[in-house]
């Protein structure tokens, strides 16, 4: 099966992070959830963003990812939540031996990494709410046109009507959407099968 690594969101290692792995762990992966918070997490957006500066902001955050990883093998699926996924799309693009990338409730692009080229090898799998508030359609657009362009498979899934942010975290209920989030999850475990 698919060894995966997954990023949180800026809310921390939450319920609906540990649901996604345990997911994704009983249909056979193995999955190391990385926590870059060392255990804080949050129930709110502006505690949490101003938390991620108190570690020295994104620039850190990925330093820290990227340690996270070096002892783990080359070959897995970076998945990543929300912010998650900027630490996913990075380790994808600049470790070799990526086998995919899952940015879950967006992603950005490779180019704030200094990446001109996506490797061809890396297919990438994105899914948004359709009227989720940090959406940022530009970032995905131009990750889909650099993993295109390096000849990898892109496929992005936008959710009709989904208004949350974390629609898939059922701990969340001001954001969470069953019906998406299950259609999430079974097309994500047939993206790592």
């Amino acid at each position: 099966m698919t060894e995966i690594v997954l990023f949180h969101s800026v809310l921390g290692v939450r319920a609906g992070v540990r649901d996604i792995a345990a997911r994704l762990a009983a249909a056979g992966h193995t999955v190391h959830v990385i926590d870059l918070f060392d255990g804080a997490s949050f129930d709110g957006y502006e505690p949490a963003f101003a938390y991620v500066q108190s570690l020295g902001g994104d620039e850190a955050l990925l330093e820290k990812a990227a340690a996270a990883v070096a002892d783990l093998p080359a070959e897995v699926v970076y998945a990543g939540l929300s912010m998650g996924a900027a630490s996913a799309v990075y380790l994808a693009a600049t470790r070799p031996g990526a086998r995919g990338l899952i940015g879950l409730h967006g992603a950005v692009s490779p180019h704030w990494f200094g990446v001109s080229s996506w490797p061809d090898t890396v297919p990438v799998q994105v899914h948004e709410g359709e009227h989720d508030p940090f959406r940022e359609p530009d970032e995905v657009a131009a990750l889909g046109a650099s993993v295109r362009a390096g000849g990898a498979r892109f496929e992005h899934f936008v959710y009709p009507d989904v208004r949350g942010h974390l629609f898939s975290d059922a701990s969340l209920p001001n954001e969470y959407d069953g019906d998406a989030a299950g259609l999430m999850l079974s097309r994500l475990l047939e993206f790592v099968k």
